[in-house]
């Protein structure tokens, strides 16, 4: 059996991890467009709600957002159960680092979201309006899909930082990649080769998002005329 062994432990903790990337992108999206929309919003409750989010969020480093969100949200769980006088339970690693994750580059996201909004030119929205567009029409006709254009070259830097920042999941006990690679070098004394091992698969999953990327970007610019230089 190849990789001493541990094949089968390394495959489900890739499978794992990008499992992870990919749930905790969807919610990092939906709060950086619900984060966006609130900073831009003219109701100044909303301005401040989305303004100490991304403040907060982007001060304090990863790894302590990590441990300070899930021992919150297990605390949490453990006062509502008191409470309510029902039986204790733990928090699924796997959900509390989607959650985790989801959240810290939720915050990312939204200045992403909120600077390509920004850039779509407001005549085209008042046109809109002028034309009997109701709001939610004139976001996914005219708004969304011009700021997705602007927002796709933040969008892949914030994956591919999310990606890499999913090694962080294993000091909460979810198996991934960089789990499997610890444990298979424990207990092969070859540290240094599972090692290397993750970081081709981390590389391997950045490479094929560059690719899936340009591919969006060039959708996103169809018919977009460019300045010669």
């Amino acid at each position: 059996m190849g990789l001493f062994g541990y094949g089968p432990q390394l495959l489900a903790g890739t499978l794992r991890t990008m499992e992870l990337s990919v749930l905790s992108l969807a919610a990092a999206v939906v709060l950086g467009l619900l984060g966006a929309l609130a900073k831009l919003s003219e109701n100044r409750c909303f301005r401040t709600i989305g303004t100490a989010y991304t403040t907060l969020i982007r001060s304090v480093p990863d790894l302590v957002l990590m441990l300070l969100i899930f021992y919150s949200i297990q605390m949490g769980v453990n006062d509502l159960t008191d409470a309510f006088g029902l039986e204790q339970f733990d928090i699924d690693p796997f959900s509390a680092g989607i959650l985790t994750l989801g959240f810290i580059y939720g915050a990312y996201f939204t200045e992403t979201f909120r600077g390509a909004f920004l850039a779509v030119p407001r005549g085209q929205l008042e046109a809109g309006a002028a034309y009997g567009m109701n709001g939610v029409l004139i976001f996914r006709r005219i708004l969304f899909p011009q700021m997705m254009r602007f927002a796709l070259p933040g969008i892949g830097n914030n994956w591919q930082v999310l990606v890499k920042a999913t090694a962080l999941v294993s000091i909460i006990g979810l198996a991934d990649i960089v789990k499997a690679a610890q444990d298979a070098g424990r207990s092969t004394y070859k540290m240094f080769f599972f090692v290397m091992c993750a970081a081709l698969v981390y590389l391997a999953m950045t490479t094929i998002s560059n690719l899936v990327l340009f591919g969006l970007e060039k959708q996103f610019s169809t018919g977009v005329r460019h300045a010669e230089l």
